[in-house]
């Protein structure tokens, strides 16, 4: 089970610790602390707004862009077509790949794209005719491009350029005469593109980790919705455990990206506040965790129906209340204790509910420390850390395009272990430029004979193939979304096509516009999707050439070159220089044992020097980022079903999740301070050694594929050191230090489990005090005991009827559908208002009845509400923006009068 966050230990005196002053709750950012909003959905669908971001930039860079091809066309006497295709060139590869986060980095990449391109348009007008020189340098600037991308941005950004250039002097057939003047009018275009950037996109990266981090205050909000939904006697738990894992992903996603975001020097300024910050948000993301697996544990369980439903009410304080303000849930979670602590002194108490009713009270200490660490998190640590232990931040991820990488990190790995020596150290130079090359002169010929007009389409593929994927598994998922995008977009595009028609240019530009925003919009959730938006662009241009009779087989030709492309690149990169995905997988693997081997050493120097500058949490976020990698190099080329797919990779990836969640429970817990005796020093010592050295032979196997050693379990030592530790050192530091080893040991058990499933052998060890074994010999080979996750699969225990006390019959369900047991429902009705609004306030109203179910939900209409409710207690939770929600009791008879309640928040 995951341990309770820590966010309260720089305010708890037993540490010895001294924290951030208090900050009031005002002084927190306007966009994380405000009240929820419509936009706040768009916001939880994309975290920080970058793909809405990336959209409406290419829209303003488009609009622009076109704007000034025209009128510089109308200017200089050239044809419309040469300006706006000159001045589209411009704004697209502005919009596409220009980024940064000052007005000097964007300036000085777009205002350089117009130099490059014009030299190659040049270069294309002077050999136009010479069809094999032609073809020759369009595959050449190709390879050029992948070359180029070794050497940063700015290079990589002068070979798509010269790329395109030549693209666009075989296209359009400018002559030489028109150069200059195409010049000049992508000069200008791109100073307008800049200027309407500047303006109208300009970057903001402090505010966008602000909205990330927003994001993490809603989907933490899902999550705890998802809590109350499993309380529900009558609930799905395989669905709502679903959900949970979901949303849980979800969030470690947005925590590990402000992580990342952190990294931007324009973010975060000071890096010991960027430290608090990133250190509230990973203890408040373990509460949250911790919530819902004891929830899901606890909800298998069939707690007694009182107890569920002071859970389901303070669960829906703690969702509904304002991040800035952290006393709402407060009442609630000191009747769900009080409730918990009256079970567990009963002496009479059913043992089921006891355990029920220790649940319940992890689940309030887990609340508060929520609460406290959104706190201290809203402040965004503006009162830096004065202990001796604090250290500046270090972020564990690198974002690439405001995006966490994958594949490419363990590729790049892979590469530079092969080529260390002699003259393969250019291969990771020459390598991508190889395949390009090889692709291209493949592709082309084949393309040029399937239509000589359009043969750039095979090289096309080529590009997109080997731009952003590093295994034979990610190509091919390409070329699935790039044949379904381009199907679905030649059927949307020839649709809107009849529908605009030929003649009208201005809806033509419009239809090309937004096909292209809302494929730039859509790029980072699907390639398929800026397939589909591009293809709808192409066929509208196609349309003022192409016969409406000749649109399918244009179409299908293109269909046809932009799949041999991909298959030809595909091919290229697994013959040439060849990495298997195998050897990518073993080295994300292998990452992460040495993201687990770093942790373990900065818990062994934390316990060991307390003054030590270590980085706990950063190095379990280490450890996220590392899961992460393995994750996406993991996935399969098709997701089978269940039953036909092999269980190896799954139950691997199972237990790396696993293991990462303990890690990350371990981190919090052992950052405590805490004088240990000599002995038990010793005992700590011999434990993350022992551990430390499994893992590096784990390593061992994992980079070479021979086992060298086995994997030792310490849990004989851990349990030893937990029986030291708790006479030698009683109190909180003591119960913290004691949960530190308890998630070592199933740290311990999930890895051992991982290298028996990688063919590690697993040897015991001999304990650490006689036990009648032979010192220094090992015992008999011990299996760790599998690590289920909370409440998985377990079925709900059927307490008999005289184990419960008779209570009133809830008659409605989680949504509020009616039961047909023959009881009338009692209207019910009211008012919410505040001191702010007299008159009424908008509040929505959910109503917990006796057995912990969501009875019902209602919003208030000019301030008044009115409900529907069968007899019986029920509890009524009114929300409102800005004010923290307010829990009402209410009884109601089966013969009673219509019922009153107003509420005052």
């Amino acid at each position: 089970m995951t341990s309770p966050g820590t966010a309260r230990q720089e305010a708890d005196p037993t540490t010895g610790t001294r924290g951030a002053r208090a900050v009031p709750v005002l002084l927190a950012p306007r966009r994380l602390a405000g009240s929820y909003r419509w936009w706040d959905r768009v916001l939880v669908a994309d975290p920080g707004l970058g793909q809405l971001q990336a959209g409406w930039r290419t829209l303003v860079a488009m609009v622009t862009s076109l704007a000034v091809g025209y009128g510089m066309a109308r200017s200089l006497a050239i044809p419309p077509m040469i300006g706006m295709v000159a001045a589209r060139m411009i704004g697209l590869m502005s919009a596409f790949a220009v980024s940064g986060n000052s007005w000097t980095q964007l300036a000085r990449a777009i205002l350089w794209m117009p130099f490059p391109f014009a030299a190659v348009l040049w270069l294309a007008a002077a050999l136009h005719g010479d069809r094999t020189l032609e073809i020759g340098l369009n595959g050449a600037a190709l390879a050029l491009t992948f070359l180029l991308a070794r050497f940063g941005p700015l290079a990589l950004l002068t070979g798509m350029m010269f790329f395109n250039g030549l693209l666009v002097g075989t296209m359009a057939g400018i002559p030489t005469a028109m150069v200059g003047k195409a010049f000049a009018t992508a000069l200008v275009s791109a100073a307008a593109v800049l200027a309407t950037r500047l303006l109208l996109c300009y970057p903001m990266p402090r505010e966008d980790l602000l909205r990330t981090q927003r994001a993490f205050v809603l989907e933490a909000r899902r999550l705890t919705d998802t809590a109350v939904d499993a309380l529900d006697p009558d609930a799905d738990l395989r669905r709502v455990e679903r959900r949970a894992n979901r949303s849980l992903r979800r969030m470690n996603i947005v925590t590990v990206t402000i992580d990342g975001r952190l990294a931007q020097p324009e973010a975060a300024t000071d890096p010991a506040v960027a430290e608090l910050l990133h250190r509230h948000l990973f203890d408040a993301e373990l509460a949250l965790r911790g919530i819902s697996q004891a929830v899901q544990a606890l909800a298998a369980q069939s707690p007694p129906e009182e107890l569920r439903r002071s859970l389901a009410v303070g669960l829906l304080l703690a969702r509904d209340t304002p991040p800035a303000a952290a006393g709402g849930p407060r009442p609630a979670v000191e009747t769900i204790r009080e409730q918990a602590e009256a079970i567990l002194r009963n002496p009479e108490a059913d043992p089921r509910d006891a355990e029920s009713a220790a649940l319940a009270r992890r689940i309030a200490e887990l609340l508060d420390s929520l609460a406290d660490s959104l706190v201290s998190w809203l402040s965004l640590g503006r009162q830096t850390p004065n202990t001796p232990a604090a250290v500046p931040f270090q972020p564990a991820a690198a974002l690439e395009n405001n995006r966490i990488p994958g594949s490419v990190a363990p590729m790049r790995r892979v590469l530079t272990a092969r080529t260390r020596s002699g003259w393969q150290r250019i291969v990771p130079f020459v390598r991508a430029p190889l395949h390009a090359g090889v692709a291209a002169a493949i592709v082309c010929p084949i393309a040029d004979a399937i239509d000589p007009q359009r043969f750039y389409w095979g090289l096309v593929g080529v590009m997109i193939t080997l731009f952003g994927t590093n295994t034979t598994h990610e190509r091919l998922r390409k070329f699935a979304h790039r044949m379904v995008g381009t199907v679905a977009g030649a059927v949307i595009g020839v649709l809107v096509l009849h529908w605009t028609g030929h003649q009208h240019v201005y809806w033509t530009l419009t239809v090309i516009v937004l096909g292209l925003a809302l494929g730039s919009w859509g790029m980072q959730r699907a390639y398929a999707l800026w397939t589909t938006g591009l293809v709808v662009a192409l066929v509208q241009l196609y349309g003022l050439t192409t016969p409406d009779s000749g649109m399918g087989h244009l179409l299908g030709e293109r269909l046809v070159d932009n799949g041999i492309g991909i298959l030809v690149a595909s091919a290229c990169a697994a013959l040439i220089f060849p990495l298997s995905t195998r050897a990518i997988v073993r080295e994300a693997e292998h990452g992460y044992v040495q993201a687990v081997e770093n942790l373990l050493t900065q818990v062994s120097a934390r316990w060991e020097d307390p003054d030590s500058p270590v980085r706990l949490r950063g190095a379990a976020r280490a450890v996220d980022v590392a899961l992460f990698q393995v994750a996406e190099v993991s996935r399969p080329l098709v997701r089978m079903p269940l039953g036909v797919r092999g269980r190896g990779p799954q139950h691997r990836m199972a237990l790396l999740a696993t293991a990462g969640g303990h890690a990350r429970a371990l981190a919090a817990a052992a950052d405590v301070d805490i004088d240990l005796s000599p002995r038990v020093s010793e005992r700590v010592r011999l434990v993350t050694r022992t551990f430390t050295d499994s893992l590096r032979a784990l390593d061992h196997h994992l980079a070479n594929g021979t086992a060298q050693g086995a994997w030792h379990a310490v849990s004989p030592y851990v349990r030893d050191l937990q029986a030291d530790v708790r006479p030698a050192a009683p109190g909180p530091r003591a119960q913290r230090l004691g949960t530190a080893l308890h998630e070592l040991e199933a740290l311990d058990a999930a890895l051992a489990a991982f290298a028996e499933q990688c063919g590690l052998p697993l040897a015991s060890l001999p304990p650490a005090s006689g036990t009648g074994a032979e010192p220094g010999r090992p015992g008999p080979v011990q299996r760790p005991a599998p690590v289920p996750a909370a409440g998985r699969g377990t079925p709900r225990v059927a307490h008999p009827p005289a184990t419960r006390a008779a209570g009133p019959v809830a008659t409605t369900g989680a949504a509020g559908r009616a039961r047909t047991d023959g009881t009338t429902a009692v209207p019910v009705s009211g008012s919410v208002c505040c001191t702010a609004h007299p008159g009424g306030c908008s509040a929505r109203i959910t109503v917990i009845n006796a057995r912990g179910q969501r009875a019902a939900q209602a919003y208030t209409d000019a301030g008044r509400y009115r409900l529907h409710l069968r007899p019986g207690s029920h509890t009524l939770v009114a929300s409102a923006a800005g004010h923290a929600p307010r829990a009402q009791s209410l009884m109601v008879w089966a013969s009673g009068a219509d019922l009153r309640l107003d509420i005052r928040l």
